[in-house]
């Protein structure tokens, strides 16, 4: 199985290193990733500015890696029509420092990296865990690797792809895996007026209204301790049925 890994939080992040390890157990991975973070690019591609690219020393020892000037969108792009000349049988985004739920996810980076790889005709996953001090990465790659095999199975329906959000917990007190549709925004943005040594600028804070209540959405999944799978169409603010 030939995997194509991508983020959005950099070329660098532990993440990215997290996924690729052990998602080098199982196949060929090739890692193409921004070269600095892009959190919250969204579906953004480059149409009006040149993408570079650089190989870069290896992520995980052994495996090809290029960092990309460019959004998480480009890197995929980029490796799928230049970098890699052999047939891609998965992309892989993140793993996240960040969880992407709800109305997020139109936002998120690695999902736009995922979405690209789903235009392309191939099975895509964006994974994340919390942006806590000690995010579960090895429960999240290790799920990566379990996800990956299903797919080599064919396993994942071709309308597709999979948004995946875990729990800020050991794997020993996780409850299990919910299949889920993206949650209503439970929070507002305030707009702070701040200012930098006679320089006002403006700030967003978002704040939390409360707890999801429908037990269906991925974010009451993981706020109750689940990991949350959420299939996305191409339009990524809808849920598969």
């Amino acid at each position: 199985m030939k995997i194509l890994v991508s983020n959005d939080d950099g070329i660098f992040a532990q993440g990215l290193r997290a996924l690729t390890y052990e998602l080098k157990q199982i196949g060929q991975v090739v890692v193409v990733a921004p070269d600095r973070e892009q959190a919250a690019t969204g579906t953004a591609v480059s149409l009006h500015q040149p993408i570079r690219v650089h190989q870069v020393a290896p992520v995980v020892p052994g495996v090809e890696s290029y960092a990309v000037r460019g959004t998480p969108g480009d890197c995929v792009i980029v490796a799928l029509g230049k970098l890699i000349t052999d047939r891609v049988d998965l992309v892989i985004c993140g793993i996240n420092h960040g969880a992407n739920l709800g109305d997020d996810v139109p936002i998120s980076g690695t999902v736009g990296a995922a979405l690209q790889a789903y235009l392309h005709g191939l099975p895509a996953i964006a994974i994340s865990v919390p942006g806590s001090n000690s995010p579960p990465l090895d429960t999240a790659a290790k799920l990566a690797v379990l996800l990956a095999k299903e797919i080599g199975l064919g396993m994942l329906p071709a309308n597709v792809f999979l948004n995946v959000n875990l729990p800020d917990l050991p794997p020993a007190k996780i409850g299990g895996i919910s299949i889920t549709h993206l949650a209503n925004r439970n929070y507002t943005d305030v707009v702070e007026e701040r200012d930098d040594g006679g320089y006002p600028y403006y700030w967003f804070v978002r704040q939390k209204k409360n707890q999801a209540t429908d037990k269906q959405t991925d974010t009451w999944a993981v706020e109750h301790g689940n990991i949350s799978i959420t299939p996305l169409h191409a339009n990524p603010d809808k849920s598969s049925p």
